[in-house]
């Protein structure tokens, strides 16, 4: 035998066995072909690296929990969800409808009128006063405690550079006070850190309201008006304003002798709003207010509204069980429930009038059409 044709006998038996080795076809041997997937699955998850044992959870075929909606249970839990739905929103409509709320816009009222047309002059001008008296009627008997808002609209706090122009790290501790490079452009003044540095801080609401009545002073209590967390754990008490204000100012200044832990009205300012329109808290009135009583107010219209279309208006508010007035919650559980309520009796009624069986194989697709016709 010549060594060429041991060679094209290797040849042609390495091919047939290639070609041996090929997965096989399965046409219509079922079981044979179950069997060889299943160990081409042992070998694929069998590995070193992998192990997939063989079991009802690499199955998925664990019990589950499949219910079947029939037009009871459907018609059960419709009525349930309106059942509770409704007395929730009556009880909501009821607390919201027991807030006494008073809401002033004075951002107009506050410039005299030879300034109507410039009134971004009248509040940028050092030499305006920016005094301003209102006079509010009290609706209803306003018990104690009474929460003093301001009302910004148009304010977009929620601007991303605006949200970030902040340092938290320098706001907890003195340690950090170098800490400003995620505050530009409001970093450094006097060739030295801005604490607190940022835009948030530097542009801190600096409006004041004084309250009285029968030319008796109103007081306003301003402690307690921060969250807690920031009070103990945002705002270091060795933490004190420096270089605050210095050059271009945007807002209120702070006492460089009170530590950013005693600093509440910075604390309300610094927890940036998500929407346009939104209310921080100025004080507690600790009080109560008789119904159709004058309140003098005195405002001092320092902060400047008038370059951005803003609105600011002064807000007194009770509150409730729900908290301030909000009519949304109330309404939205009625309109919920209502609407539970009458897709169940929609439900009963087509249930009564025109039942069917339930899983009747007769309204299938393929049952309904002949073969060979359409839609």
């Amino acid at each position: 035998m010549n060594p060429g044709d041991s060679d094209g006998a290797s040849e042609t038996s390495s091919v047939a066995a290639k070609k041996n080795s090929k997965k096989p076809k399965c046409k219509n041997k079922r079981s044979e072909c179950h069997a060889v997937k299943a160990m081409i699955k042992r070998t694929l998850f069998s590995t070193d690296l992998f192990y997939f044992p063989d079991s009802r959870f690499t199955q998925q075929e664990l019990p589950a929990c499949k219910p079947i909606l029939t037009p009871g249970w459907v018609i059960t839990a419709f009525i349930c969800i309106g059942v509770i739905f409704i007395p929730i929103g009556l009880a909501s409509l009821f607390a919201s409808e027991n807030v006494v709320e008073i809401v002033d816009r004075y951002d107009k009222d506050c410039v005299p009128s030879t300034y109507n047309g410039s009134m971004l002059e009248f509040i940028q001008s050092s030499e305006t006063n920016k005094t301003c008296i209102k006079t509010l009627t009290v609706p209803k008997k306003m018990k104690q405690p009474i929460f003093v808002y301001y009302q910004l609209d148009n304010f977009y706090q929620n601007h991303r550079r605006y949200v970030k122009s902040r340092s938290d790290k320098q706001l907890r501790s003195k340690a950090f006070e170098d800490e400003v490079e995620d505050c530009k452009p409001e970093t450094n003044a006097n060739n030295g850190p801005i604490v607190p540095c940022g835009l948030i801080a530097w542009s801190l609401f600096n409006d004041t309201y004084g309250f009285s009545k029968n030319n008796k002073t109103i007081q306003v209590n301003k402690k307690g008006i921060a969250w807690k967390s920031d009070r103990q754990h945002k705002f270091g008490s060795d933490v004190y304003p420096k270089n605050f204000q210095q050059g271009w100012i945007g807002g209120a200044k702070l006492d460089e002798n009170v530590p950013l832990s005693e600093q509440e009205d910075l604390m309300v300012w610094m927890r940036t709003a998500a929407l346009p329109s939104f209310r921080k808290l100025y004080g507690k009135i600790e009080e109560d207010l008789d119904a159709n009583q004058n309140i003098t107010v005195v405002i001092q219209n320092n902060y400047n509204t008038y370059s951005f279309s803003g609105d600011k208006k002064l807000v007194l508010s009770t509150t409730s069980w729900i908290g301030g007035k909000n009519d949304f919650l109330g309404v939205a559980y009625l309109t919920v429930g209502g609407l539970c309520l009458f897709l169940a009796i929609s439900f009963i009624l087509l249930y009564v009038f025109r039942p069917r069986p339930l899983g009747d194989p007769s309204y299938l697709s393929w049952n309904k059409n002949p073969a060979g016709t359409l839609n």
